[in-house]
């Protein structure tokens, strides 16, 4: 094996994953090979350095921030809504008032008029789809009881 192959081992060494033929195959080579020792104490130097480091809680003043941006931007969320479900709305209501002037109309073909039946049927059952989808993702959400 290689110094290359050796130092492939290195970590798994100090994780204590290697096979016992590996772990005595890598501590014989240790013992002769300078440059992987190095490595090998690199390496556990940076695995005390990471061992020690800690999480630190952020202070209260900066949660007060994060949540006082949480609620502008509900605040924006809300205004959002509002202004989608209104066009939603006036985009139904002509879309409605199209169709009926397309039907009236004795100019237009059946065909047309047929297409027209099929696509409201096909957006229909595609919205009915949907909201039954997200009605049952609701119910098994495993994320709706997290506290943020």
């Amino acid at each position: 094996m290689t110094c290359k192959d050796y130092k492939d081992l290195i970590m798994g060494y100090l994780d204590g994953e290697l096979a016992d033929s590996q772990k005595r195959d890598l501590e014989t080579h240790i013992q002769t090979c300078a440059n992987c020792r190095k490595e090998m104490s690199d390496f556990r130097r940076l695995i005390a350095i990471t061992d020690e480091v800690t999480l630190m809680e952020p202070e209260d003043k900066l949660w007060e921030q994060y949540w006082g941006g949480i609620y502008n931007r509900i605040e924006r969320g809300i205004g959002w809504i509002a202004f989608s479900l209104a066009a939603i709305v006036l985009l139904i209501v002509g879309g409605f008032k199209l169709i009926e002037q397309i039907i009236k109309d004795p100019h237009i073909g059946l065909a047309l008029k047929a297409a027209l039946l099929v696509l409201i049927v096909g957006l229909a059952i595609l919205l009915a789809s949907l909201t039954r989808e997200r009605l049952w993702f609701w119910g098994r959400d495993r994320y709706k009881d997290v506290r943020r």
